[in-house]
């Protein structure tokens, strides 16, 4: 047996998982099958439960049953009170498997609940990997930040929303391609930063999930997280070397980088200095979008800066502007040296 694998144990909130994707997707039911597949891509599944009164789901039973999940029988009790049953029953019976199969690497609980984050917070002080699954509509906002990575059920593969709302704002390409190159270039940056020596794309990954654990390149129509490094660097973003192991290069800036950069900060200073020069002082808010209309894809995250704020304060440490904080207006005044 691999030890290096994942050992997967799932504990599924049926009833949550159930009647929030018959409600927010349009009235289907719900499939097990994209959970397992999912599991199956990060390791070896050796525990299932799901908890429900079953009584409620007797076409699911069956299925559910068909896939080798063990179904926990909750009583026929009314409302909250038979769901607090449930709830408290799921969270029990982690726990234990928690202390009784030191092996088990990570724990996947199924719920939009946010009652369940205390459940997260002490599986992860118990050195567990928690990865939540819940319905998108349907799940706290509590929750998701609380997991060392959370899949939203909608956008899973193989799951088909039959009735997704029309009237919803759809993200253009643009705004995709725009957000993709913010996480990966502000974490990179990051880590660069810290001083930890080369970035493999193995842990660019863990701290992009850290930082949005429902992050996921395939809700930007990538396949693996190496297809997405390839795309930004072929669009110059990045720039990716032989690493240790194979299939898990070294992602760092490209050289060439270092003069857009210095590109940007004379944006930067001429920018300031023309407006400091008709208008008085500039203040930071509203200074970005005045470098835009001279360069209209500027973008700090581009060099690895997490805001305007960040990328302002490197031009001043090199000379190029004060920053002066005036409580008078609330915002930092800046001026072109």
């Amino acid at each position: 047996m691999d030890m290096e694998e994942e050992r997967i144990a799932l504990f599924i909130d049926f009833e949550n998982l159930a009647i929030g994707a018959r409600e927010a997707l349009g009235g289907m039911e719900f499939d097990f099958d994209p959970i397992g597949n999912a599991l199956a891509e990060r390791g070896r599944v050796i525990a299932r439960r799901a908890y429900a009164d079953w009584s409620m789901f007797a076409d699911a039973r069956q299925a559910m049953t068909r896939s080798h999940v063990e179904l926990i029988e909750i009583p026929q009790r009314m409302g909250a009170t038979r769901k607090n049953a449930a709830d408290i029953k799921m969270a029990v019976d982690a726990i234990e498997l928690a202390f009784e199969r030191d092996y088990v690497t990570t724990f996947v609980i199924c719920t939009g609940d946010s009652d369940f984050t205390p459940l997260v917070h002490k599986l992860r002080e118990l050195n567990k990997k928690v990865i939540g699954v819940g319905v998108k509509a349907s799940t706290s906002n509590l929750l998701p930040p609380a997991c060392d990575e959370f899949l939203f059920y909608d956008n899973l593969a193989g799951v088909d929303a039959r009735d997704r709302d029309p009237s919803a704002p759809s993200e253009t390409a643009e705004d995709g391609e725009t957000e993709l190159e913010s996480i990966v270039s502000t974490t990179l940056g990051g880590l660069l930063r810290s001083g930890q020596g080369e970035v493999l794309a193995s842990s660019l990954k863990r701290a992009v999930l850290r930082k949005d654990p429902t992050f996921s390149e395939a809700d930007f129509g990538f396949r693996a997280f190496g297809e997405l490094l390839r795309h930004l660097e072929t669009e110059g973003i990045i720039e990716l070397s032989a690493g240790p192991g194979r299939g898990d290069p070294v992602v760092q800036f490209p050289a060439t980088s270092s003069t857009g950069e210095q590109e940007a900060f004379d944006l930067l200073h001429q920018v300031v200095h023309d407006l400091d020069s008709s208008d008085g002082p500039v203040v930071l808010s509203g200074l970005k979008n005045q470098l835009r209309k001279k360069q209209p894809d500027f973008s700090e995250k581009k060099f690895g800066y997490g805001g305007f704020l960040q990328f302002c304060k490197a031009a001043a440490t090199r000379g190029l502007i004060d920053l002066t904080w005036d409580d008078g207006v609330g915002d930092y005044t800046v001026t072109a040296r």
